[in-house]
């Protein structure tokens, strides 16, 4: 996602790692001349890389070896126990994933605890956290926001990892192509994140 430089004056320090991979959103690889792919997002645990594999076809030990090296390098690269949080940002389409998706009777309900709805908001553009402060603040700021629940299945996904070891954990998701949207929750988030967390001075503006 591209954003305008006299937007970005707004914020002060900080870093990003943006992941890539061929154009497409899934790794994609051959394993002894077997086919493989997973969600980029369903590594980072012992338990969700195999479930991430299985949902597009054969689990293979080395395979889940692999990808484990592949998350340790990633989280070695970001080091999120040093700086103390994790921020990340991902897109969305129009209509498909969105805040409704928490709320009861829909696909991921078990993933959160708590989902607080601006009716005046696109159901697209949404933050998610796993700590109960986090949700608070970004309540009374009224966004769409939702709480990841202390139960919530083991997908291998950056916020299961990141509730497990214990780090405040934020996702500003947006339609893709929201720019304005997602600058402006980004803001609010790291406000959030400075007021919860005071100590946190490094990779958030002021």
């Amino acid at each position: 996602m591209m954003m305008r430089i006299p937007e970005l004056k707004r914020f002060s320090g900080g870093s990003i790692i943006d992941s890539q991979y061929g154009g497409m959103r899934n790794f994609k690889f051959s394993n002894n001349d077997e086919e493989f792919q997973t969600d980029p997002n369903s590594i980072y645990t012992k338990t969700g890389i195999p479930i991430g594999i299985a949902k597009f076809g054969p689990v293979d030990d080395d395979v889940v070896n692999h990808l484990g090296r592949t998350a340790k390098a990633i989280l070695q690269l970001y080091d999120p126990e040093k700086l103390g949080y994790i921020f990340t940002l991902h897109n969305n389409a129009d209509g498909g994933f969105g805040i409704s998706s928490y709320l009861k009777g829909y696909e991921l309900e078990s993933a959160a605890d708590s989902v607080h709805i601006n009716f005046q908001m696109d159901a697209d553009d949404l933050i998610f956290v796993t700590e109960l402060a986090l949700f608070n603040k970004l309540k009374k700021a009224n966004v769409n926001v939702a709480l990841q629940s202390l139960k919530a299945p083991d997908d291998g996904s950056l916020s299961i990892y990141a509730m497990q070891k214990k780090i405040p954990y934020l996702n500003v998701e947006v339609q893709h192509g929201h720019i304005d949207e997602n600058l402006r929750l980004i803001e609010i988030a790291i406000k959030a994140l400075h007021e919860v967390y005071p100590d946190i001075k490094q990779g958030a503006g002021k």
